[in-house]
């Protein structure tokens, strides 16, 4: 609730000074007034975040004007929120996917791999040019026909963003044309998509959303390219992948462990033919067959990209270690309970060090699940709000920056209004 204010108060007040009544009057206006300002003095500021939230980050008092619901408690939806797993599997499964015409874009890559650019159909011809851009980036086998994506590419193009989820080779039906996938490190099919975007929509801004492991992509992507995105959000981000992979093969988590690798499994068998001549330390038939996401990533991941094992790997893959270098405002949302992403890799000090990150931890939500808040059980994500309020608050004081300082180019339109982020 918005702090209420005592300028009409004080408006009512004056005229009845102004014609002198009588003591008893002003006496019953004073104590009015002193009751109007106890109640104001209770009431919970719109910016201060409820603490049911944990809220940490170098940017926290830069960023906590943006948002407009964190003063509220994070309530999860009844029964369905109350365990971690019953979450993460509700949301997957019956969390309802809107509806959207999408456009497909294949975009050949430098190495003649491709990747698959999705864009709300007709979005070229309505929305002005300079109309702010959000590529999408969904987690590990994910793409543009996953409910969390819908959600969100539907709450942004209503707000008059343009939006293209960015599917990776062999994800969302993308083509495999050659015999490489993509890796939690590889952030060079990540360059070349804000490139082609930048160059289609030069007078735009670029902004980011990456969702797990897609999350974990975004932010070593923006440690090492930190003049191309305006902005950024990072969900349910796994961070630390040694940590990660541990509690993966622990417990329930084996559920999810089979369901990816299976998923894995299936790009892999739909491009086999790109393989079978695959020599060296390939291992085609163990990643055919895995039993885990660690088999499969042992079998062919890791020596794609050229790591001497898997551990090698998850240990020179994790954003935990890329979030100090992170100059884009960035803001990350973790759930306290996900049992993929687990808080114990959450890179804490990191985020609080670095003034251009802003941390939100739910203490519920699964993994990629937050069923609460007013579409909860079957509609958009308690997340997709809050990412909202971030991007179009970002947006604000760049399209303020640019209109300020017209002869500025590339994304340094940005940085007058953010000055003070970038160290």
């Amino acid at each position: 609730m918005a702090k209420l204010s005592l300028t009409p108060i004080s408006t009512l007040i004056s005229p009845v000074r102004r014609h002198r009544p009588p003591h008893s009057s002003l006496q019953t206006t004073a104590t009015a007034a002193t009751a109007a300002t106890t109640t104001t003095n209770n009431m919970p500021d719109q910016h201060t975040p409820h603490p049911s939230l944990e809220i940490i980050g170098g940017a926290r008092d830069l960023f906590l004007p943006a948002f407009n619901s964190l003063h509220r408690p994070y309530t999860p939806f009844p029964l369905l929120g109350n365990n971690r797993h019953v979450e993460t599997i509700f949301a997957s499964f019956f969390r309802a996917t809107p509806d959207a015409r999408l456009k497909r874009e294949c975009l050949r890559t430098k190495d003649d791999g491709a990747v698959a650019l999705d864009w709300v159909s007709g979005d070229h011809q309505i929305l002005p040019p300079n109309s702010p851009v959000l590529i999408l980036l969904p987690g590990l086998t994910g793409g543009s026909g996953d409910s969390y994506v819908r959600h969100m590419l539907i709450k942004a193009r209503n707000k008059g963003w343009r939006v293209v989820v960015f599917n990776s080779r062999g994800c969302g039906n993308s083509p495999v044309t050659t015999p490489q996938f993509y890796s939690a490190s590889f952030i060079g099919d990540m360059h070349e998509v804000v490139a082609h975007v930048g160059a289609r929509y030069p007078n735009a801004n670029l902004y980011a959303v990456g969702w797990s492991l897609g999350a974990n992509i975004l932010v070593n992507y923006l440690a090492q390219e930190p003049q191309t995105i305006t902005g950024a959000v990072s969900l349910c981000n796994p961070f630390n992948l040694v940590i990660a992979d541990e509690d993966f093969r622990k417990g329930f988590n084996v559920v999810y462990d089979k369901a990816l690798t299976n998923a894995l499994r299936k790009i892999l068998k739909n491009h086999a033919i790109l393989f079978e001549d695959m020599g060296g330390e390939y291992n085609i038939p163990l990643a055919a067959n895995a039993k885990s996401v660690r088999e499969f990533d042992e079998g062919l991941t890791r020596v794609s990209f050229g790591f001497k094992s898997v551990d090698d790997y998850y240990s020179n893959s994790c954003s935990s270690d890329s979030i100090k270098h992170v100059r884009t405002p960035l803001l990350c949302i973790q759930a306290a309970n996900d049992p993929i992403a687990p808080a114990r890799g959450i890179p804490f000090e990191d985020i609080k060090e670095n003034p251009n990150c802003l941390l939100i931890v739910t203490p519920k939500g699964g993994h990629l699940g937050w069923i609460a808040g007013s579409e909860a059980p079957l509609g958009a994500p308690w997340t997709d709000t809050i990412v909202m309020d971030f991007l179009e608050y970002l947006q604000s004081g760049a399209c303020k920056a640019s209109a300020s300082h017209s002869g500025t180019e590339g994304v340094q339109h940005s940085t007058e209004a953010m000055h003070h982020l970038k160290v």
